[in-house]
């Protein structure tokens, strides 16, 4: 049967990768990574919970209370270990929260350069 607090973050990952297809690409881009809850893939380990979004490492995590300081420590890690140029990114939600109301966290100096390239390209800086 499986331990239920895997069963429901595995889920969390197919639900979000479901979204990042729906709401972002609008087609079947991103899935939840192979054993993305702690296995290995050859010798490698700590990929990214969700594959197939360009320039973010995502680090899933579905739990009532997050460390947000640890969870983004396991993301830098993990980008480290498998030399990804991405941004880690955490996302998170609780129990009976909506998927949609899934918090997302980023590093200041991080999210600074996503937002000015935004600014850029609507032609405010």
């Amino acid at each position: 049967m499986g331990n239920p607090q895997k069963r429901k973050g595995d889920k969390y990952e197919v639900d979000l990768a479901k979204w990042f297809n729906e709401n972002i690409f609008k087609e079947e881009r991103c899935q939840r990574a192979p054993l993305s809850g702690g296995g290995k893939i050859g010798f490698q380990a700590g990929g990214a919970d969700i594959l197939g979004t360009p320039f973010v490492f995502i680090e899933a995590k579905r739990v009532e209370h997050l460390n947000f300081r640890d969870a983004m420590a396991q993301a830098e890690r993990n980008i480290i270990a498998t030399r990804s140029p991405e941004w880690p990114v955490v996302v998170t939600r609780r129990n009976q929260e909506k998927l949609d109301d899934s918090y997302v966290m980023m590093r200041l100096k991080d999210w600074r350069e996503m937002y000015e390239a935004l600014l850029k390209e609507r032609g405010v800086l």
